[in-house]
């Protein structure tokens, strides 16, 4: 069994014409690659089989393409299906009807990736969230009873992401924290795990912003070494959280929406965040509102996204009975599926790419990053120092690893950014951050990288402006920033 992902390897496929059965899966946004590969692979007359995100919410989109459908969790009918292939007796299409016992999954195997081609290994500890956004499809793929993992598979997944040499890992759970009472234990046996061999891992997850409402959790998720969290935002408008049944964003006496961002910095965990315009409620003046939150927040890394319409979500069912969904050619054209209520579609789009624009522009990325990095004393070990003080040999060599890092960072950045501006002013922010930060490398650290993202933000910016107004180019450079769950991947699978 081979495993490819086209994010860090191209697709040979003389290879595929040589399997006995190529597996696909990927996400909305890879729905045109993935008709591509699927139509090649076919052309080869190899049994192809497609699951995953699109399969579960855009089934429509891949008819014809696939000689076997999988639909929602897999795992207990991909077993299922490779016994009734092996006796010749397979159906078209397996759809789960239970939800996955997690406590009963195998050990990911890790050996079949190519661990020196990635930055950081994706793993996931709970299934399912709470909360009932309209727009969202995780509850309906999911479910809203979190599943989560027990502690000694969670420990063995990060000892086997460790054992190959992959120090940053992902957990990739919707809401880590959809079941807190179920989390915090195994946050404990983290921590523990963590402390036991001097903090060898590095750590990012998602959360729900009510995540600033329990200080123990906050606590515990920086002694595990959680440092930083994606946080749904959406909208600094409370008439559209509320639209969007966003109850969680708008709690009474939790405070506003900055405050909750500032508390969890507070906290030694750096936020990034999402936002979405094209709210029923949203007008032309969300246009400088989602900008100016994110600048008063702080906040480096933003994702703003226009609001689109999942097949089997709440919000797809509302819009379709009143008519207000785009056909494939608007959609190409507007880069979203929705037709707004308050904005005409040219100005959504048009406002969007403006708004894009402003966010990403050197000055304010780096005004956010400064601010929180410099002016605040952000510190993403606050919670760990009281362990380093009585273990000071390890803390030397993780103060040595991080100048190393930070240092091969910043030269790998500026050799390999071509625009002459663009390399100046990175130059110059990361000597200025040198000078301030350069006795707490694991900010410098973070602070390089941080820098070394701007150029990706600064390119779909540029793209955006470009593809305004075409049909081809729009959807595929404004879903680049809608959030997932799952990492950038549409791995194939060959079974020789």
């Amino acid at each position: 069994m081979t495993l490819i992902d086209e994010n860090v390897e191209d697709i040979d496929f003389t290879r595929l014409a040589r399997a006995d059965l190529v597996c696909l899966t990927g996400m909305s946004i890879q729905g045109r690659r993935m008709r591509e590969i699927l139509e090649r692979v076919r052309s080869f007359g190899v049994m192809t089989v497609v699951g995953g995100p699109l399969a579960t919410v855009e089934e429509d989109a891949l008819e014809g393409l696939a000689d076997v459908v999988f639909v929602g969790e897999a795992d207990v009918t991909w077993p299922q299906f490779l016994r009734d292939w092996e006796r010749g007796c397979h159906t078209n299409r397996y759809e789960q009807q239970e939800k996955t016992d997690v406590t009963h999954l195998p050990l990911p195997r890790i050996e079949l990736l190519k661990t020196d081609r990635y930055m950081f290994g994706s793993m996931q500890i709970s299934r399912g969230c709470p909360f009932t956004c309209e727009f969202c499809d995780i509850i309906v793929t999911f479910g809203r009873r979190p599943r989560l993992k027990t502690s000694r598979q969670v420990l063995a997944e990060l000892e086997a992401f460790l054992g190959y040499g992959l120090k940053i890992i992902f957990v990739v759970d919707d809401n880590l924290i959809g079941n807190k009472k179920a989390i915090k234990p195994i946050l404990r046996d983290i921590v523990q795990w963590q402390q036991q061999r001097a903090y060898p891992l590095t750590l990012f997850t998602e959360a729900s912003i009510d995540l600033a409402e329990d200080e123990e959790l906050m606590k515990l998720m920086g002694l595990a070494n959680f440092q930083s969290v994606f946080v749904g935002i959406e909208s600094p408008n409370e008439e559209s959280l509320l639209e969007t049944k966003k109850v969680q964003n708008v709690r009474p006496n939790a405070g506003t929406l900055l405050e909750r961002v500032r508390c969890i910095q507070q906290h030694g965990i750096d936020v990034l965040c999402g936002m979405i315009l094209g709210f029923d409620h949203d007008d032309a003046s969300m246009f400088d509102a989602i900008p100016k939150f994110i600048g008063d927040a702080r906040i480096a890394n933003a994702l703003i996204g226009l609001l689109h319409a999942i097949p089997t979500t709440p919000l797809y069912a509302r819009l379709r009975d009143a008519g207000r969904l785009n056909g494939p050619e608007d959609t190409d054209r507007f880069g979203t599926n929705v037709v707004p209520l308050r904005l005409a579609r040219e100005e959504l789009r048009d406002g969007f790419i403006d708004a894009m624009k402003r966010t990403y522009t050197a000055d304010a990325y780096f005004a956010r990053l400064d601010g929180l990095f410099i002016e605040e004393g952000f510190d993403v070990v606050l919670y760990r120092l009281p362990y380093w003080r009585h273990h000071r040999l390890a803390w030397a060599k993780q103060l040595l690893g991080a100048y190393v890092k930070a240092l091969v960072i910043s030269v790998r950045l500026l050799r390999n950014v071509d625009d002459a501006a663009l390399r100046s002013r990175y130059r110059l922010q990361l000597l200025h951050a040198a000078r301030f930060l350069w006795r707490n490398p694991h900010m410098l650290f973070v602070y390089a990288m941080k820098t070394a993202m701007h150029p990706h933000y600064a390119a779909l910016t540029q793209a955006l402006r470009e593809a305004k107004g075409t049909a081809a180019a729009m959807p595929d450079a404004t879903r680049s920033f809608s959030r997932s769950t799952q990492p950038n991947v549409a791995p194939t699978v060959a079974l020789p």
